[in-house]
């Protein structure tokens, strides 16, 4: 391989990056701009940050999407996993089929469309608006992305080292936690990240399903772009930002643990 041909694979790499992450590390950069124009730098300051945490909106709306996003992403992993189980063990049953298509719709399904079903179920069986309903919304949306992940995890494991504990006397649910689920932990990991990066990002489904009384953040932010960007919103778009990279990380990092001790 020519150093000209190395040369050209990482300009293209590089220009790669730019693209992605260019727009990152300029929000991240103007959330410690002076100025209030957030196209003109005026100079470093913290100050924005100090009047984030004075912004009871802002933080409000942050706590409700952060609690929403923990929550249905805890749900959506063991509805996921539960459902992975049952089309990954119980064999060919009768409703396997639709079983699958049910699960796996909200992946072929554009987020209005499914937000606007849930709105009219919602609205049919004259339930209130709501964090409830925001939850249900984003359990519905995430679970088919937790099942898929965790359903080619389950797939992979040894079914003789259960059916081997379940030979010297463990029921089939304790060789399940005891063999099986450590095997698959690192897809755990990776399917509640996922879910928690998706509901806390959305704001398709949520504009159906929450009410007035539960805004979250992207609806928040949205709104307020629509008036002119905030020096706040980059604030806390940035703290988001390195909250998901420390999690992501975390995450990463656990998997690699948990990766050597299999060796």
């Amino acid at each position: 391989m020519s150093s000209s041909f190395r040369a050209f694979q990482g300009v293209i790499l590089l220009a790669g990056f730019i693209f992605l992450y260019a727009p990152i590390v300029i929000l991240a950069a103007m959330s410690f701009n002076a100025s209030r124009l957030v196209s003109v730098w005026g100079g470093f300051s913290t100050q924005w940050y100090e009047a984030l945490f004075d912004n009871e909106q802002l933080m409000q709306s942050a706590w409700i999407s952060l609690l929403d996003a923990t929550i249905s992403s805890c749900l959506a992993t063991i509805l996921g996993l539960l459902a992975a189980v049952g089309l990954a063990r119980f064999g060919a049953f009768r409703s396997r089929l639709l079983f699958f298509g049910a699960i796996h719709a909200p992946l072929v399904l554009p987020e209005v469309v499914l937000g606007l079903a849930l709105l009219s179920c919602f609205v049919a069986l004259g339930v209130g608006r709501g964090f409830t309903t925001l939850v249900i919304g984003h359990v519905t949306f995430t679970m088919c992305f937790t099942t898929v992940a965790l359903l080619a995890a389950i797939r992979e494991c040894d079914p003789t080292l259960e059916e081997a504990a379940m030979d010297l006397g463990a029921p089939p649910l304790n060789a399940f936690l005891l063999v099986a689920l450590p095997q698959i932990a690192p897809a755990l990991a990776s399917a509640f990240l996922l879910a928690f990066t998706l509901a806390l990002d959305d704001l398709v489904i949520a504009s159906f399903a929450t009410g007035p009384g539960a805004t979250t953040l992207p609806m928040r932010i949205y709104s307020q772009v629509r008036l002119g960007v905030s020096p706040q919103i980059n604030a806390i778009s940035t703290l988001l930002l390195g909250m998901v990279a420390v999690a992501m990380g975390g995450g990463a990092l656990l998997m690699r643990l948990a990766g050597r001790r299999r060796r």
